[in-house]
């Protein structure tokens, strides 16, 4: 491993039956910026699509507001409605508002900045935990810097590669990934708060109590249930697995066009959305039939639930199915 590089810039080696070892390594530039920059020469119209995007607005007032009804509502259901409830619609809206965190990171519902970083932390209500201003710190790097093994905190670090090496242990990590998605960046790259992470943190901590003060304790175990939830064996967090994975060699973002992106802001059009992070996910499906010719012929995913079975049940498959770029490390 690491001998040379082959096609692509990736290292050069047999493909095995078994998980491997290491990180894919690349020594070519990150490809989304030199496609950018061949597409929009081409097709200088995608530029039109560009800039915020208000028509998601009223669906996240009310999947906030669907939120707390049901956790009102759960006060007279069974432990095991409960969590059904919580896992199917309570983790399928969760997911939503969490990409709608990361639709407004890019300022792609309100012209003003500010008015979008408040919106995230709205999000962040019926989602019980202070994620949004965070999560856009972090995020934007993983844009600048995709792959960067010390700069994006998307990519596992090497503990994880060599302790979840089989079935058993991944379906355990995917079961807990809203924790290292959470926590990872802490000690990968920990940045200390500012005023508005500050500000997110208490708002919404005094919005749990407000959960738990007139809606009771359960009713915030309700919606802490439906974040996790929804971001572990869920459906919709097949995304997490399914946009820079290596399936396919030499490959390391790949787009998904099914039905699923009716509740997810279309971030299945991944490799559309890197290209053109300026581009509001209700515009993403635009970008793809103004420029076909560079898309068709990608891989891409059919279902995100089979990429969790696979990922889950393929012995070659694993933390490390990620592409690395420049130096340093990261245990």
């Amino acid at each position: 491993m690491g001998k040379g590089a082959g096609k692509g810039g990736y290292n050069d080696e047999k493909k095995q039956n078994k998980m491997r070892s290491d990180f894919f390594f690349s020594n070519a530039p990150e490809p989304h910026k030199i496609r950018h920059k061949e597409i929009i020469a081409k097709h200088p119209e995608i530029a039109t699509l560009y800039g915020p995007d208000p028509r998601p607005i009223p669906i996240v007032i009310a999947l906030v507001i669907s939120q707390l009804a049901v956790a009102y509502f759960q006060k007279d259901w069974d432990n095991f409605t409960f969590f059904l409830v919580a896992w199917i619609y309570g983790g399928a809206a969760s997911h939503a508002l969490s990409l709608m965190t990361h639709e407004l990171s890019h300022n792609l519902l309100f012209v003003s900045p500010k008015a979008n970083e408040l919106f995230g932390i709205f999000c962040n209500i019926s989602m019980g935990v202070p994620s949004s201003t965070m999560f856009k710190r972090y995020h934007l790097e993983h844009h600048s810097f995709q792959g960067d093994i010390l700069r994006d905190t998307d990519i596992p670090t090497s503990w994880e590669g060599r302790f979840f090496t089989n079935t058993f242990l991944k379906a355990i990590w995917l079961l807990c990934q809203p924790l290292f998605y959470a926590l990872r960046p802490t000690f990968v790259r920990p940045k200390n708060l500012n005023p508005m992470d500050l500000f997110n943190t208490v708002f919404i901590v005094f919005t749990d109590f407000l959960i738990v003060h007139f809606l009771g304790g359960r009713a915030l175990l309700y919606i802490i249930l439906s974040t996790l939830l929804g971001m572990g064996f869920h459906p919709v967090a097949g995304h997490f697995i399914a946009e820079h994975y290596v399936f396919d060699k030499e490959v390391e973002t790949y787009s998904y066009y099914g039905p699923l992106n009716l509740i997810c802001w279309n971030v299945g059009y991944h490799n559309e959305h890197d290209d053109f992070p300026k581009v509001p996910g209700w515009r993403l499906p635009q970008v793809k039939a103004m420029a076909p010719e560079f898309y068709d012929h990608l891989p891409q995913h059919k279902s995100w639930t089979y990429v969790l079975w696979r990922y889950v049940t393929d012995p070659t498959i694993g933390p490390f199915n990620r592409v690395r770029r420049g130096s340093g490390k990261v245990e």
